[in-house]
């Protein structure tokens, strides 16, 4: 719908601040950035990580002890979907080199790498082969292809700075050194990037970033490389896509190593056994969790199942109390809400307005900074801007961008936003978007190394459900290059390792009975079952009357 009066009336503060604020950006004045007190005493007041009432210690696994969001604790401390009992992994259903858990970036990356060194590969992913966050990417991938201003020394500074230093820096290293050779990948398999009339790739700032190293297409950059790779994957002869077939658990064998993963078949509701000499978690990221109630940028599938996979396997977790608010979702209107509203338009130079029409934050901090300036800003000190439903948001100055960059620049630069709020009767490029902090990423994970490898010999991660590399914090542009580098990396390593390293031997899933052993002896009493697969979005009162039972034989 389009805005309401009363929203309109408050776009008039907007637009009687907006002469000012283009001034002075054009004078070069920018809004001060915080210092390093600032954004420490922000962060701990407002941002949603610090919030001690939102996480718990876990009772059981190989992290037990560690404090993470509450919901990822349910998570973990939850049967597992099948009683290994019922399994008869005597009958091997498909063998394959490589088993690829994961069809989004990371793993359709995998699998191109892994065909190309020899390997058999199968792609089994939960619903259609890349339903995944790399689709909703949208504002670009960072790369320090412009060696005269920029190199990977500085992405790598960069990176570690906006994880608050807690990153592991052989993956920094690995991610930024292999950035500019991603592009050149990407280009040869037909991803157009945006270019100036020369050729020359566009790029632009963001957020905690010191040059200009942004590459996107329009504002839909996760779309087209997703349509390139997974076209690329679709005509290899050697990789079979598996869909609406995830897996609920991982099987190892006698030896301790990863042997494959059992498969659920959503459509057929059939369960398979799938042998393979390597492995491959790419199963992605969290948002429908909702952690803390948020809305989130996530697509449907995006339910943290590799963390459950991993953990009960043994694989420790990295850094998974922190979870990325990305500053800008859309709050209004309410059918788009949680959608991600790319930080390149603050990079094209839109400014965050209060309900006066007043800058309160630099655009350019941190996303979690950014998301903490935004909260404090509604909550505490009452400036927020009330949506019909009794929301609070902030309006981003779209309409910038077109006295900036020339007439038409926001629906040229940002064409699939442009669209979407164009059905709602609503022009961004002459009307503020109303937004609030929405769940966007899952900054830790499962350990691994910059190989790919894991603890268990066997079993490879990459992309979201990995961590350690983004640190505390993840900056804009290193999520689709974290996929496409450890994707490669991950699936380079699984295809030797699967026709070097392999060893063979009789399946089991005693790991999974160990795991529920410690579930009873910890003194949990639930009834969860995990992975949960997909969210649910039933009403309580609903929920209550569902007879059918929502646990798994144990």
């Amino acid at each position: 719908m389009p805005y309401t009066e009363e929203l309109k009336n408050l776009i008039k503060a907007v637009e009687k601040t907006r002469p000012q604020r283009l001034a002075r950006k054009k004078q070069g004045e920018e809004f001060p950035r915080m210092s390093l007190d600032e954004v420490e005493a922000i962060l701990k007041k407002y941002h949603p990580d610090y919030k001690e009432e939102g996480r718990r210690e876990l009772k059981v696994g190989p992290s037990k002890g560690y404090q993470i969001a509450q919901e990822f604790a349910d998570l973990l401390e939850a049967w597992s979907r099948i009683n290994p009992d019922k399994i008869d992994l005597s009958r091997v259903d498909i063998e394959t080199d490589v088993l690829i858990i994961g069809g989004g970036g990371a793993g359709t990356a995998a699998a191109l790498l892994a065909e190309q060194n020899g390997a058999r590969v199968i792609v089994a992913t939960k619903l259609r082969h890349g339903d995944a966050n790399t689709m909703m990417a949208e504002g670009g991938i960072q790369a320090a292809t412009k060696i005269e201003k920029d190199s990977a020394c500085l992405h790598y500074l960069d990176t570690l700075g906006g994880g608050h230093f807690k990153n592991e820096p052989e993956l920094v290293h690995t991610l930024v050194t292999q950035a500019p050779e991603i592009l050149r990948w990407l280009e040869g398999l037909g991803v157009m990037f945006d270019k100036f009339p020369d050729g020359r790739l566009h790029t632009l700032l963001g957020g905690g970033t010191s040059r200009k190293r942004m590459h996107s297409c329009g504002d839909i950059t996760g779309i087209e490389i997703m349509r390139d790779i997974r076209d690329e994957a679709r005509n290899r002869e050697n990789i079979t896509v598996l869909e609406f077939a995830p897996a609920i658990e991982l099987v190892l064998n006698e030896h301790g190593h990863c042997a494959g993963a059992i498969l659920y078949n959503l459509e057929t509701e059939e369960y398979s056994v799938v042998k393979a000499r390597a492995t491959i978690l790419a199963t992605g990221g969290c948002g429908r969790l909702h952690i803390q109630g948020f809305m989130t940028t996530n697509h449907y599938g995006a339910t943290a199942d590799g963390i459950v996979l991993g953990y009960r396997a043994g694989l420790k977790l990295k850094l998974l109390h922190t979870v990325q608010y990305h500053p800008t979702g859309v709050v209004y209107p309410e059918q788009l809400e949680g959608i991600l509203v790319t930080e390149k338009f603050r990079g094209a130079g839109a400014n965050l307005v209060n309900i006066g029409g007043e800058q309160f934050v630099n655009e350019r901090e941190p996303r979690d900074v950014e998301s903490a300036a935004i909260i404090r800003e509604c909550l505490e000190r009452g400036k927020g801007v009330p949506t019909p439903t009794e929301k609070l948001g902030v309006w981003l100055d779209s309409p910038m961008i077109d006295t900036l960059m020339g007439e038409g620049a926001v629906e040229r630069e940002f064409p699939g936003k442009f669209i979407v709020y164009q059905r709602f009767g609503i022009d961004i490029s002459k009307e503020p978007m109303l937004i609030y902090p929405t769940l966007h990423y899952q900054n830790g994970g499962l350990e691994y190394n910059a190989r790919g490898e894991t603890s268990v010999p066997g079993l490879f991660i990459a992309g979201e459900v990995s961590g350690g590399v983004h640190g505390e914090n993840r900056l804009i542009g290193n999520s689709l290059l974290d996929v496409l580098v450890f994707g490669r990396v991950a699936g380079e390593s699984a295809a030797d390792y699967a026709k070097d390293k392999a060893r063979d031997g009789g399946l089991s899933l005693q790991h999974v009975e160990d795991y529920h052993r410690e579930l009873e002896k910890s003194g949990i009493v639930t009834d969860r079952v995990t992975p949960i697969l997909l969210p649910d979005y039933a009403n309580p009162e609903v929920r209550e009357r569902q007879l059918t039972a929502r646990h798994a034989e144990k």
